[in-house]
């Protein structure tokens, strides 16, 4: 029979785990339409998720010239303000919008999941940051979520019952963004993640669907290892055009999407 800790322990919201150390994931992107013909494809791929206030205290710090990765720097993986937001600071801009969501009580790290800049070049169809707790917990989680047609929209993902938001938790959003030329700006999506400390793995869900059902499934993910400088540069001889690699098969997708006969989608407000 349960214990009365045991079912105390089970209310609990599942904690994410909290080392503030840079992580470098390594493993997979994956689509697939299922409507109204199925369509998927899978891509190795690797993604950056830094520790922003643990690396904002660190800048205090004689700076150093990194070949590696950098933030704000040229490095073989780098982050930049201007890639993120409205293009003030990444943390700022995250708290900024906590706040504009009502969100006041993050007190704990801030968390962003992005794909780097490489060669100079970045494409990033979705970020997430994840905002903390002291304690470790989930408080928010925002979806920045970019199109290539340089436009950019912010979703922020709040638990509904103010325990913080647990591993495998279904989160709802309206869908307001044009993504594909092949969807219109309607149903809603569901998130889901899967967070774990160095050594284990990584996951971010989303399904796309309608009134009718599933439209779309996409996920990335991996393991989850510490980012160093000479695991960048590791990473970088084993993806070189990584950057370029998202944007172009973005583009060959959507060829053989059309050749398949997708009906294009006009983006609101241009009829074309």
């Amino acid at each position: 029979m349960a214990s009365a800790n045991d079912s105390h322990r089970r209310a609990m919201p599942q904690r994410f785990p909290t080392p503030h150390e840079p992580r470098l994931v390594t493993g997979h992107v994956w689509h697939c339409r299922v409507r109204p013909f199925r369509h998927a494809f899978r891509y190795r791929a690797f993604y950056l998720q830094l520790p922003l206030k643990s690396l904002q205290a660190a800048v205090t710090k004689p700076k150093r010239v990194s070949l590696g990765w950098g933030l704000n720097q040229w490095a073989l993986l780098s982050v930049r303000d201007q890639d993120h937001g409205d293009g003030r600071p990444l943390l700022q801009w995250a708290e900024h919008t906590l706040k504009q969501a009502g969100v006041e009580d993050v007190d704990g790290e801030i968390w962003l999941q992005t794909f780097p800049r490489m060669l100079g070049y970045a494409f990033k169809p979705v970020s997430f940051w994840f905002c903390e707790r002291r304690d470790g917990s989930i408080r928010a989680i925002i979806a920045e979520v970019n199109n290539t047609f340089g436009q950019r929209h912010v979703y922020v993902l709040l638990p509904g019952d103010g325990l913080g938001i647990r591993n495998g938790q279904t989160h709802y959003s309206d869908k307001a963004f044009y993504v594909s030329p092949f969807f219109e700006v309607l149903g809603h999506y569901q998130f889901r993640f899967f967070k774990s400390d160095i050594g284990g793995r990584d996951l971010a869900r989303i399904e796309y669907g309608d009134q009718d059902g599933a439209l779309l499934f996409t996920s990335m993910g991996g393991m989850v290892g510490p980012l160093t400088q000479l695991s960048a540069i590791r990473t970088w001889v084993l993806f070189p055009l990584f950057s370029l690699g998202v944007i172009a098969r973005i583009h060959w997708q959507a060829l053989l999407l059309w050749i398949k006969g997708a009906k294009l989608v006009p983006r609101p407000g241009t009829g074309t």
